[in-house]
């Protein structure tokens, strides 16, 4: 696979493809991931429950972060990289420059922060210093003890609205990309639609510009035993991992996956 860039990532959403995310946290699935044409690896912080067994991403550190892009990175075959900044790792302005220097100079190619515009000086000042960055919006899991729980975000219309106007401002800021979580189908739809920049859904309907999911979940894995609406397990009817990656990423890039039964209304 040649090396994705930002540039291709535009390229795939001006052409209309749709584009293909995993979370990864490990040399070998990043090898398996790029063999079977995933562009985008995310080291997220979903480690912290998928691999260390707690029941949220808070306790995760950048150090940890740091350590699976790096082995990420030892792995990867022209996958672009993004790796998270963990709770209260871009606290302040101070600690968000040195905490992305951590994971760019582990190998990552981009950041990825949870929130809204309250975001934009962060963004602003790391896409100065060449730092890309990923904003995550909706259903944010760094929030989840303000958000009540792992609940479906944007649906009155004074929150789409919100959203809305929040997506832009952090393009405008200088955000290369927008991960959107647990949001209707159709306010992803506008979204995606109202910003020029690559919009990546996960419980957000088919229109985004692409799709990611927690591997161990696409895998049926889930360590709970139950996974979220918006999962579907890739493994059945396969004979293989590689063969489950493979068919993840020919039903998104066939816009069947995710079907309507993933997503979310109003």
């Amino acid at each position: 696979m040649p090396d994705i860039t930002l540039t291709t990532l535009q390229n795939l959403k001006l052409n209309g493809e749709k584009i293909t995310m995993l979370t990864c946290y490990d040399a070998t699935f990043a090898q398996a991931c790029c063999q079977a044409g995933v562009e985008v690896l995310l080291v997220g912080d979903s480690l912290g429950m998928v691999l260390q067994g707690n029941d949220s991403t808070l306790p995760v550190t950048t150090a940890e972060i740091a350590y699976h892009v790096a082995s990420v990175k030892r792995g990867n075959d022209g996958a672009l990289i993004i790796a998270d900044l963990p709770f209260m790792a871009y606290a302040t302005l101070e600690q968000t420059l040195h905490n992305s220097a951590q994971l760019m100079q582990a190998g990552a190619h981009m950041v990825k922060l949870e929130g809204s515009a309250w975001l934009s000086e962060s963004i602003r000042l790391l896409a100065e210093r060449g730092v890309p960055v990923c904003a995550h919006m909706g259903l944010t899991p760094q929030s989840v003890n303000i958000l009540g729980g792992y609940k479906v975000q944007g649906r009155n219309e004074a929150q789409a609205r919100q959203m809305r106007a929040d997506a832009i401002a952090l393009e405008q800021a200088g955000a290369a990309m927008i991960v959107l979580e647990c949001v209707p189908s159709e306010l992803a739809e506008e979204i995606t639609q109202a910003v020029k920049i690559p919009v990546i859904g996960i419980g957000a309907g088919v229109a985004t510009d692409g799709q990611v999911l927690v591997l161990h979940d696409m895998l049926g894995l889930a360590l709970t035993g139950r996974a979220p609406k918006f999962v579907k397990n890739f493994m059945v009817g396969q004979d293989s991992i590689q063969a489950a990656l493979s068919a993840y990423v020919s039903e998104v890039k066939a816009l069947t996956f995710p079907g309507t039964e993933h997503g979310f209304s109003a």
